[in-house]
């Protein structure tokens, strides 16, 4: 793992991709594109600006954190859901009082702050400037991006009225009239794509893509990696138990697909795991196999065992 934040928008298990690629939210993609070939070529391990020592971290930044951001951003379509992912988070988080607890001085500030347009793209800027001059700072100062996106959210999609005015932030306890101020409530977001925007994501698929190739040792790397991040990621569970079927470890992938199913009992890949497995079994106790059936060199499965389940998704 490079490094993991829990400030801003990267509190709950959220990818703040813009704060990755050092941009103000909403960033159009000519900005997208500049932004990212500016870091790469800073972390490419080729890159002269970089210290020996910082090659391997340079390298597992880009791969793991900053190409899955530009991958997402950059594509039309993804970065649609994903920008309507983030208006989904900051009405929630305006309706989260405890949501802006232990903002940094300079994040505090600004909202406090009534009209944060200017100054939030001035201090972003600010610190896009210094994010990957030292590898040993980028962690905090891409958590500090990500905090004043928190905070931009709230102050200009957060409150926002079904009529789509601009909100009126008022501090607990006042309003212009002397009434009481309207208490906004969270709502849970039903976009599918919000619960998969996570740091986990891009570990799991790169392990898929590793399973399809058979390239099990990455495959087991890149989900034990996932699992570091949300030991609860049910998918991962899922995955690994069948790369671990394929190399036919049976109590690991047992493991691992008991894990998936106590976390979703109707999680496909964990049954048709669990249901390998009950048949390979069956067929291991049994003293003698006939001539023509499926044999252990196989492992017990039959040929496009797994074309179901990733066949269709490419």
């Amino acid at each position: 793992m490079v490094f993991q934040i829990q400030r801003g928008l990267f509190s709950n298990e959220f990818a703040d991709h813009y704060a990755l690629l050092g941009m103000p939210l909403f960033s159009d993609g000519k900005d997208v594109r500049k932004s990212y070939l500016k870091i790469a070529r800073l972390l490419h391990p080729d890159s002269g600006a970089l210290a020996s020592t910082d090659k391997q971290f340079a390298e597992q930044l880009l791969s793991k954190l900053i190409n899955p951001a530009w991958e997402c951003l950059v594509q039309e379509k993804s970065k649609i859901e994903y920008d309507l992912v983030l208006r989904l988070k900051a009405k929630e988080a305006a309706g989260n009082p405890n949501s802006t607890e232990g903002l940094s001085p300079v994040a505090q500030a600004l909202f406090e702050k009534a009209d944060v347009e200017l100054e939030y793209r001035a201090l972003v800027q600010n610190l896009t400037a210094k994010q990957f001059e030292h590898l040993t700072q980028c962690e905090e100062v891409t958590a500090q991006i990500s905090e004043l996106n928190l905070v931009y959210l709230i102050k200009t999609e957060g409150n926002r009225t079904s009529g789509g005015g601009m909100p009126t932030m008022k501090r607990m306890g006042e309003s212009g009239t002397g009434a009481e101020p309207e208490k906004a409530t969270a709502q849970p977001s039903t976009n599918p794509y919000a619960a998969r925007q996570s740091l986990a994501d891009p570990y799991f698929n790169r392990a898929e893509i590793a399973f399809k190739r058979q390239n099990y040792p990455q495959a087991v790397l890149e989900l034990r990696d996932a699992l570091k991040l949300e030991p609860n990621n049910g998918r991962s569970h899922s995955l690994l138990g069948m790369v671990y079927l394929e190399q036919k470890q049976g109590t690991m992938a047992r493991i691992h697909f008991d894990k998936a199913l106590s976390l979703d009992a109707s999680d496909a890949m964990a049954l048709m795991g669990k249901q390998i497995l009950q048949k390979m079994t069956s067929k291991s106790s049994t003293a003698a196999t006939p001539k023509g059936s499926t044999n252990a060199k196989d492992g017990g499965k039959s040929p496009g065992m797994f074309g179901g389940l990733f066949g269709k998704k490419k």
